[in-house]
């Protein structure tokens, strides 16, 4: 029978193999749903990792996808490294986005001087409103020891509801014909596309300062080597002097800020304007970005493209194939849970052992009771 064997240390040869182990049984899994719904399994993964990358418009639709995926994803990262559970980056990108559209509404005749460069305030403006959302769960914590696992995700809902208010009432477009939106943001708020005629935006060099700005804090400061110690080991970093309070507030400030952030990437760039559509789930992808990158910044870069494949392939599948929008989703939750369960060979190893062999009955001898004190 199959046992699983605890491996005398952690394989770091199956820490790498995992996520393609993964990405392999989810494809398995895929072909299996393809043929139940009645549709070709061929056809049915070119949607998801041919069509995606075949041609210069849609690896450029790749990195609008994947900009906010790996922004988001690298804040969860120095959470979860840090053992602080930040479950609701969705509700710090709402915000981010809230922020840095308020500040793109009020650009016009007055602010024209500036030029492009308005769009850092914007940037700047979708940061500050993602660490304030993330604040609020550090102060729950710090201060009420509240779980933040359950105070971020509940707050995504309150994000969620105060950005449909806002774009219905106060914000909404006296134009709009009634439809919950704020008005259409101008040139001037908008980022400068890297290849001219496609939706490919400044956000992914922006994107990928991050991830070098992000290794060299994780890995070679003295900042990021206390916030892992604090996360790998907390009685350690006690003894070490490490504050545990600190940990808290730097990593999901640093979290809320990369996910304000690419709330406000979204704003000035591929949305142009605020609407009830922004809560697209990026968020929560991230979370499986985060995990399935190995919570390091380049292995978030690839597995943040891989997560927009799903997101593309499922819109093609669905306009292409007739799919249930909902299968990106499912991809994404196959993903996750084929990570986790592959996870365990780290620790693990799979041994057969054969069970104990039945004896016959006439070997079998009873053996005399020995009398006490015999």
């Amino acid at each position: 029978m199959l046992r699983l064997e605890t491996r005398p240390q952690p394989s770091q040869a199956m820490s790498f193999a995992s996520p393609l182990i993964a990405l392999a049984v989810t494809v398995l899994v895929g072909i299996v749903l393809f043929l139940i719904l009645g549709k070709d399994p061929l056809a049915g993964l070119r949607m998801f990792f041919v069509e995606p990358v075949k041609n210069l418009y849609g690896l450029a639709e790749l990195s609008v996808k994947a900009t906010p995926l790996i922004l988001i994803a690298l804040g969860l990262a120095v959470c979860y490294r840090s053992n602080v559970w930040n479950i609701g980056a969705e509700g710090q990108y709402i915000f981010g986005a809230l922020g840095g559209g308020w500040i793109a509404m009020h650009a016009g005749p007055e602010t024209a001087w500036m030029g492009q460069g308005y769009v850092v305030l914007i940037l700047i403006g979708g940061v500050l409103a993602g660490m304030f959302w993330a604040a609020v769960v550090a102060l729950l914590r710090d201060r009420f020891n509240a779980n933040e696992i359950l105070v971020s995700l509940m707050l995504v809902y309150v994000a969620t509801l105060l950005l449909s208010w806002l774009v219905s009432g106060p914000w909404q477009d006296p134009n709009g014909h009634g439809f919950p939106q704020t008005i259409t943001f101008i040139a001037q708020t908008k980022l400068p596309r890297l290849v001219q005629g496609l939706r490919a935006h400044i956000g992914l060099l922006v994107a990928l300062v991050a991830v070098a700005g992000f290794w060299v804090f994780m890995f070679r400061t003295y900042r990021g080597f206390a916030l892992q110690v604090g996360g790998l080991a907390p009685a350690a970093a006690r003894y070490a002097g490490f504050s545990a309070r600190s940990a808290l507030w730097v990593s999901l400030l640093l979290s809320g800020a990369m996910a304000g952030l690419a709330g406000a990437l979204e704003t000035a760039g591929p949305l142009g304007q605020l609407t009830t559509f922004v809560p697209v789930g990026y968020g929560f992808a991230a979370i499986i970005v985060a995990y399935v990158g190995r919570l390091h910044p380049v292995g978030i870069i690839f597995s943040g493209f891989l997560m927009s494949m799903f997101y593309i392939g499922g819109e093609l599948a669905q306009s292409r194939l007739g799919l249930p929008k909902a299968l990106t989703g499912v991809f994404q939750g196959l993903l996750l849970f084929a990570l986790l369960a592959c996870d365990t060979l780290i620790f693990y190893r799979v041994r057969w052992r054969a069970g104990p062999a039945a004896l016959p009955m006439a070997s079998v001898v009873a053996t005399p009771t020995v009398a006490k004190g015999a």
